[in-house]
């Protein structure tokens, strides 16, 4: 536990500090030690949530909240290399995105960790309408629709998101995830969620299910 500690605070110190090879360096230690997924879940989330706490409590500038994610998400790339591509000639069936709001580092690192467990995974990218899900999901044939959403607003909007893809008579399963199904665990179910992921780590296991071990 205390080499977990020390990880966190090296990795917080070198994020603040706008420092990318320091952070490299934690890590690529981590990554090593836990293996990539665990790295992630148990260094990277705690540590950005740190920083968004002390950001709220108006102990730092929104720039350095900015700068820590933008790095953690160029490390994720370079530690979790995709297996799976991004559906060039490999036609995949699962797809992401981020529901009405514009926080990407939730989004990349699930659709790093799929890639990295070998599943094509298409990025519809964030800031998105119901309308637009329905449609790119329709036209890819989409099979599992990974939602992420950092705002209770944009959660409870889900909802209305599963009743439009079965309105349309589409298949696509809703996997959602974010803070706001972090923190109200009935959530999930409220909205009509096929199933929910708490960490990055659990979207693997939860695609693999919903499309019967096929990945």
């Amino acid at each position: 536990m205390e080499d977990v500690l020390s990880a966190r605070e090296a990795l917080l110190e070198a994020l603040l500090d706008t420092d990318r090879e320091a952070a490299r360096l934690v890590m690529e230690s981590a990554c090593r030690s836990a293996g990539p997924s665990d790295a992630l879940d148990y260094l990277v989330t705690p540590v950005l949530e740190r920083i968004g706490n002390r950001w709220e409590a108006g102990e730092l500038a929104l720039a350095q909240v900015y700068m820590s994610g933008r790095i953690c998400e160029e490390l994720i790339e370079r530690l979790l290399p995709s297996k799976g591509g991004n559906g060039a000639g490999s036609e995949p069936r699962v797809a992401i995105g981020v529901l009405e709001d514009h926080h990407a580092l939730g989004k990349r690192m699930v659709l790093s960790v799929l890639r990295a467990g070998g599943i094509p995974v298409r990025d519809y990218g964030c800031g998105l309408r119901v309308e637009e899900l329905v449609e790119r999901s329709r036209a890819d044939g989409t099979v599992v629709l990974l939602v992420s959403a950092l705002m209770l607003r944009s959660a409870l909007r889900i909802k209305d998101l599963v009743v439009a893809l079965r309105a349309a008579g589409l298949p696509a399963k809703v996997v959602v995830g974010g803070a706001p199904f972090v923190l109200d665990r009935r959530l999930a179910e409220e909205v009509g969620a096929d199933a929910v992921g708490y960490s990055a780590s659990d979207a693997v296991a939860i695609v693999r299910r919903l499309l019967g071990g096929e990945s």
